[in-house]
């Protein structure tokens, strides 16, 4: 029982390895994963104790276990299977592709990853790009009922959008966004999905893939979580909040309960001095399909061009950025007004038009018109229509140095860029740009 036994060296390294395996795996993990989970929970604790509206559960739930939920939803399964009889391949065929979007939609939310580094990543984008002003979202949310599912609607100006709108809730919520297929490449999927963003496929004819988006996000909603949508669904082309699509709406109001959880819009307004896809936007328009032309590479390259300028503290920002927040609108108490899905979408983008911030380059712009004889003549009209839209209740955030500030600010980056000569015209080349900029002023 005591004697020698000799073994191969290969032998003892497998042996040990096994045993260490073993040990780990039934001793040390174990107490490993108690003890960063015992930590995270703190962790978690105090950061709920901050935000007005808490992490729920539903987002906080390991991935492949809400994969699972809405892969075997009764309704995903009932629709699964009419696919199946419709398009006559098997069921379990069905079942599996439905499951492939499940997998395809869910997110896998990180807090650590959401506050630890996407917020003060989103801080410091914006603050490096933008002056940023805002609105009061305290103000919005302070009479929202706290257990009500809030639904931030926004237009959609820039694919910054999401930096700034993420940045300026962080002390309050973590958002669940939509994004399209354009953030399914990998790495930047991995990490939109560990900040809580879901994958859509806009325009997708596939009743089975919307039914399983459908149910995802009336699933969420229904267990609270903390959503930003844009009803628009997809960039302004022309520079104008355009009409709402009915389909995160429509999905919403089709899996509302009255008697359930209440679900709060809150309307935001997004405004910017200087879009950075404008000219791609602007390009866009005049085609018959939406056809974004993107050079990664030059986008690289002027990225690149930014940071090198910002680290000699040459670059001065694109100008101001900023939000506005306008009053919550119940969904139950729109319903009980027997108000309509179409109805709720063009009282929300009615709204959020409302509360599109004035800059002073979109101002100047719309000014500014088929072009003005002086400088004088320019700021007479600037200051009349800032007057026009004061009295319409505008949202302006313009410079508080007074109207000469205005002027210096938007006057001076359309001259820059090539939009306007230095003798005050419209460059006609450019004109279509300047006119995208004009667009999201109100005349009056």
């Amino acid at each position: 029982m005591f004697g020698t036994v000799a073994v191969p060296v290969w032998l003892l390294i497998l042996i040990l390895g096994f045993a260490t395996v073993s040990f780990a795996t039934h001793f040390l993990f174990p107490s490993v994963r108690w003890f960063f989970r015992r930590r995270a929970e703190r962790a978690l604790s105090r950061l709920n104790a901050r935000l007005d509206r808490k992490i729920d559960l539903f987002k906080l739930a390991r991935r492949s276990d809400m994969v699972a939920r809405l892969a075997y939803d009764p309704k995903v399964v009932e629709a699964a299977m009419a696919h199946a009889a419709e398009t006559g391949v098997p069921g379990e065929v069905a079942f599996e592709e439905a499951r492939r979007y499940a997998r395809e939609i869910v997110p896998g939310f990180s807090a650590t990853l959401y506050f630890g580094f996407a917020t003060q990543a989103a801080k410091w984008l914006s603050r490096m790009l933008y002056r940023v002003r805002v609105g009061k979202v305290d103000g919005a949310l302070a009479q929202v009922d706290s257990r009500a599912t809030v639904i931030f609607v926004m237009n959609h100006r820039s694919n910054v959008d999401y930096v700034l709108i993420t940045w300026l809730v962080a002390d309050r919520a973590a958002l669940s966004y939509a994004v399209g297929e354009w953030a399914h490449v990998w790495p930047l999927s991995a990490m939109i999905r560990a900040m809580g963003a879901y994958f859509i496929r806009r325009g997708s004819r596939n009743a089975l893939y919307r039914r399983v988006l459908a149910r995802y996000v009336q699933m969420a909603t229904e267990e609270g979580t903390t959503q930003a949508i844009f009803p628009e669904g997809g960039l302004s082309l022309d520079g104008r909040v355009g009409p709402a699509r009915m389909g995160l709406l429509g999905y919403i109001v089709e899996g509302f309960d009255p008697a359930g959880r209440d679900v709060v819009f809150v309307p935001v307004g997004l405004a910017y001095d200087r879009v950075l896809e404008d000219r791609v936007l602007v390009a866009a328009a005049g085609q018959e399909k939406r056809r974004f032309r993107v050079r990664p590479l030059r986008v690289a390259w002027h990225a690149l061009g930014v940071l090198w300028k910002r680290m000699r503290g040459r670059f001065k920002g694109f100008g101001t950025a900023a939000a506005g927040f306008g009053a919550p609108v119940s969904l139950r108490g729109f319903l009980a007004a027997d108000g309509t899905v179409e109805g709720l979408g063009a009282h929300l983008m009615a709204a959020i038009s409302r509360v599109v911030p004035v800059l002073p380059v979109p101002l100047v712009a719309r000014a500014l018109g088929d072009g003005a004889a002086s400088r004088e003549e320019l700021a007479a009209r600037v200051e009349a229509l800032v007057g026009r839209l004061q009295a319409a209740g505008a949202v302006l955030k313009l410079p508080p140095q007074g109207l000469s500030a205005v002027l210096d600010e938007g006057l001076t980056p359309l001259i820059a860029r090539g939009l306007v000569t230095e003798s005050l015209q419209p460059v006609a080349a450019e004109r279509r740009l300047l006119d995208f900029y004009a667009a999201s002023v109100p005349s009056s």
